[in-house]
């Protein structure tokens, strides 16, 4: 990717920003302009988030990683996650009683 950016300013003073779609490997990559990568606070090896909304836009965002606190195992997490999944038509239920 040659790092060329088209940025657009319009009356709705909506900043647009325009990049090529580039190879990288057996994927697509997009790279960030620096304005916008100071903007999201991002740097090299963040994580971000792709947000696709009802309307179809798809929003950008840096990806929060939370932090357990010392005495929660992510395991127990995980398993508590599972058997809310699991569960979730029976929760439902008893929230609409």
């Amino acid at each position: 990717m040659n790092g060329v950016v088209n940025v657009k300013k319009d009356k709705s003073k909506v900043i647009r920003y325009s990049r090529k779609i580039g190879r990288m490997g057996n994927s697509l990559g997009v790279s960030l302009p620096k304005a916008l990568a100071d903007k999201l606070n991002v740097s090299q090896g963040d994580e971000i988030e792709f947000i696709e909304n009802e309307r179809g836009e798809v929003i950008l965002r840096k990806n929060r990683i939370g932090h357990l606190p010392n005495q929660v195992r992510p395991e127990v997490l995980e398993a508590f996650y599972d058997v809310f999944e699991e569960d979730l038509g029976i929760l439902e239920d008893l929230r609409d009683r």
